[in-house]
């Protein structure tokens, strides 16, 4: 196992290498996916550069690129997401990938498609301007997808993908991640959680299928889809490091099952080890794109700030299902309270039980919390929302002083808006305020 344990407690682990199915990351910090909105136009390669290099220049071990679309129509869950599927357009990613390595960060590129997350679902002005785009679906949706359906909020017309159709979602993941590792990337990162696709093929409250994809038995989750997607990525992009969020649906409300709890979680993670992945995050969220996810706040100020209220407008149809889909936000945020490192103890459970190294996100806040952490629940560390404050984090955390902490403060101001089409940017004046202070004093200058 690539683990911690092979080091002396005594030493800062942070900044210790770490290798990931044969690729060596410099250290165990790594920027987790975040929406970039970069698109997938002319301007695309430079919003990449201009989002992910910071990041790299400050030091960090590992950058991911947020979720990037394997079809070259639908699937994707939120407005600005980049698509992999053109080769001439993926070439262009070189650049990312040049910009960022020089720094000697691993760049990982995480593969997604939304399923019944996707716009075409949930996003109402996309949907009546792609009228004939298709839904795919693992199975028939479950039942609160079909009433949100009756009650107007959704529209949920899905086509349930055939066996063939299934393999050939699978190849598509393939021949991005060879596009990908073609353009320089590291790694490939699947998108396992946040129900997207593939969150749906392993979770029971979505598959009901009774062919080879559907629920395994004897591990309590559609296992096959996410092993053939392995498959296909070893036979198209070659021994690239592969990654995968596993979730738990363990933070899903008791009346939505059935459902993948923190066992079944642990042996998804066992099966995809000795399927060829070389490392997983495991992930508590809900069987919906939820504040489980980004848990804080309640972000009333992206809310209510009315250059935002058209982008909210076109998204959910009219300003009354916006104000509806807010109140069902605030509502959330009293059940999803903010607990750091809240995946600790599922990322413990599968430390325990798998050779592979285990990463961990969710809630990190503190260096001190890191140290923690590392050795103990994962091998390497992520944060996402709080590079939007300082994209230059990984100056300050890899100081090794304990008492260094993230000036985020969990108000999800910087998520809301993406729904309306904006950029994923810090928002919130007393934050903007002490990172500006911090830049002052020379805090994020690096030798990189």
């Amino acid at each position: 196992m690539t683990s911690l344990r092979q080091f002396d407690p005594e030493e800062t682990w942070l900044e210790k290498s770490v290798t990931l199915g044969g690729h060596r990351v410099q250290n165990r910090l790594y920027r987790a996916p975040l929406l970039e909105c970069a698109g997938t136009n002319s301007e695309t390669v430079e919003t990449l550069i201009a989002d992910l290099e910071p990041a790299a220049e400050a030091g960090a071990g590992m950058i991911q690129q947020g979720a990037t679309i394997v079809r070259e129509e639908g699937g994707c869950a939120a407005p600005g997401m980049t698509r992999v599927a053109d080769p001439d357009f993926v070439e262009t990613l070189g650049a990312v990938t040049d910009a960022v390595k020089q720094h000697g960060t691993s760049l990982a590129i995480q593969l997604e498609h939304g399923g019944l997350r996707s716009m075409e679902v949930w996003h109402d002005a996309y949907r009546r301007a792609n009228p004939g785009l298709e839904q795919l679906a693992v199975s028939r949706p479950p039942w609160p997808l079909r009433m949100l359906d009756r009650l107007g909020i959704l529209d949920v017309n899905p086509h349930v993908m055939s066996t063939a159709e299934v393999r050939e979602l699978a190849a598509d993941f393939g021949r991005a991640a060879a596009r990908a590792v073609d353009a320089g990337y590291d790694m490939i990162h699947l998108s396992g959680a946040n129900m997207g696709i593939i969150q749906q093929f392993l979770s029971p409250f979505y598959n009901r299928r009774d062919d080879e994809f559907g629920i395994d038995p004897t591990v309590g989750a559609g296992i096959r889809f996410p092993e053939l997607v392995a498959e296909e990525i070893q036979n198209r992009a070659g021994d690239v490091p592969l990654l995968t969020k596993v979730p738990s649906e363990a933070a899903a409300p008791r009346i939505l099952r059935p459902r993948l709890d923190d066992k079944t979680a642990v042996h998804t993670c066992q099966r995809l080890a000795t399927a060829g992945y070389d490392a997983v995050v495991p992930v508590r969220c809900s069987v919906f794109w939820d504040m489980s996810i980004v848990r804080g706040e309640y972000p009333g100020r992206g809310w209510r700030d009315e250059a935002y209220r058209p982008g909210y407008v076109d998204a959910f149809g009219s300003r009354l299902r916006a104000a509806a889909v807010a109140a069902g936000n605030w509502v959330q945020s009293q059940q999803y309270d903010f607990e750091p490192g809240w995946n600790a103890d599922l990322c413990r459970q599968v430390r325990q039980t798998v050779d592979i190294p285990v990463l961990i996100e969710g809630g990190i806040r503190e260096r001190s919390q890191i140290d923690d952490l590392l050795g103990d629940a994962a091998d390497m560390v992520g944060m996402a929302r709080p590079f939007y404050a300082e994209p230059k984090l990984p100056a300050r955390l890899l100081e090794a002083d304990p008492d260094v902490a993230v000036v985020c403060n969990n108000c999800n101001n910087c998520a809301v808006p993406q729904a309306a089409g904006e950029a994923g940017v810090c928002r919130t004046p007393s934050v903007l305020e002490r990172a500006g202070e911090l830049r002052r004093q020379g805090a994020y200058d690096s030798e990189s």
